[in-house]
């Protein structure tokens, strides 16, 4: 028995058929909101991304049907207006959740346990990156970087932030996605589901009662380098590593005198600061544990209880 090559998912370099337009009633009603949006810019070319969020407000995702719209409306060609939704990650190709979560697997979150979130959500979620689970409603994602690093590990949902995650916090994050319970963010504007966001980011009012004066401030690590920039903190003192390492034996061996009276291998470190401190009370921020939302009341995230509970 043979297998066609449509069966094996072979193409033949055969022209791809047209995409079909909008129903003439969605059509009318995408010609309005798109003439606002079009309105907004001297070059009408300039309005193509909020289009392309507009179509993603309608469908969930920019489909080819939603790629002609925008090539008609603006007067350019559909390989122009693939072109710049396939560049930017924002814009869907395929059917996603009414959430989209996302995991910040960038370094800094990482190290604090980015890695770990998302391979745990995907493992409880049983999808991969960029899937959607079988009831529609969550779709998982790593992402490069949040810009939230003094709240790492950070996951957002539908660019919301949910501040100093752990595993544990991310899987009932998701649960109560799915489940329907209200999951509001660390900070910002409240949540909504992804169609409604992508109208908002299309340039549309965000009519909700108190959404648009919800906000977050920046957080403390963020503000101690503005605090440092403007000169309002003490200069960073530089300190000699800690007692034990290969650094510190080299150093107590190049501090040593042959008039110091210490017997071989009981020298002290000469002290180069200004202060009388030995290397042994400097101690670096990372012998501190970290701020979490499992382990500080002062930072919670969102709906999350104590890790374990």
């Amino acid at each position: 028995m043979t297998t066609s090559s449509s069966e094996r998912g072979v193409s033949l370099g055969m022209p791809e058929l047209p995409a079909p337009g909008f129903p003439d009633d969605v059509r009318t009603r995408l010609e309005q909101d798109a003439r606002a949006i079009v309105a907004r810019y001297p070059d009408s070319r300039s309005a193509l991304l909020p289009l392309l969020h507009l179509m993603q407000a309608e469908e969930g995702h920019v489909t080819r049907t939603g790629m002609r719209f925008c090539a008609e409306v603006l007067g350019l060609t559909t390989a122009e207006v693939t072109a710049v939704t396939t560049f930017y990650s924002m814009y869907r190709r395929r059917p996603s959740g009414d959430y989209q979560v996302g995991v910040c697997t960038n370094t800094l979150c990482a190290v604090m346990g980015g890695d770990a979130i998302f391979e745990s959500l995907q493992e409880h979620l049983g999808v991969g990156n960029g899937e959607t689970t079988d009831d529609g409603k969550v779709t998982l994602e790593h992402i490069e970087c949040n810009a939230a690093c003094d709240f790492a590990p950070v996951v957002m949902v539908n660019w919301e932030f949910f501040d100093n995650q752990t595993p544990a916090t991310a899987r009932r994050l998701v649960d109560d996605l799915r489940d329907g319970r209200t999951v509001s963010p660390t900070r910002g504007a409240p949540l909504c589901t992804f169609k409604e966001t992508a109208r908002i980011l299309a340039g549309f009012p965000d009519e909700r009662e108190g959404a648009v004066e919800a906000g977050g401030g920046a957080g403390h690590a963020s503000l101690e380098g503005l605090r440092l920039a403007k000169g309002e903190t003490a200069p960073a003192r530089v300190v000699h590593p800690r007692d034990g390492g290969p650094h510190d034996e080299a150093q107590d061996r190049d501090d040593r005198t042959p008039d110091s009276g210490h017997a071989p291998g009981t020298g002290t470190r000469q002290n180069t600061g200004t202060g009388s401190e030995t290397a042994a009370e400097h101690r670096s921020s990372h012998d501190a544990p970290q701020d979490t939302s499992a382990s500080d009341p002062a930072h919670p995230a969102g709906p999350a209880a104590e890790e374990g509970e």
